[in-house]
């Protein structure tokens, strides 16, 4: 699943596989230009998150399972 995403994630040119030939295999990610400007976004969404967590609960706390 992992590998499928990260396969997903450089084919869309948000992130960058960089692979070693040494043994054991060792390959690294990290993201590409258009990766870090979706940090902004991301952070927006994240912080939304939050607030509304905070404002109506955790999902799974027991008085918002109605």
């Amino acid at each position: 699943m992992l590998s499928r995403t990260l396969t997903e994630l450089e084919e869309a040119g948000l992130v960058k596989r960089e692979e070693y030939q040494v043994i054991p295999p060792h390959v690294e990610y990290s993201l590409t230009a258009l990766g870090q400007a979706l940090a902004p976004a991301l952070d927006s969404l994240g912080k939304w998150g939050h607030q509304v967590w905070l404002a109506n609960g955790s999902p799974a706390s027991p008085d918002s399972r109605d």
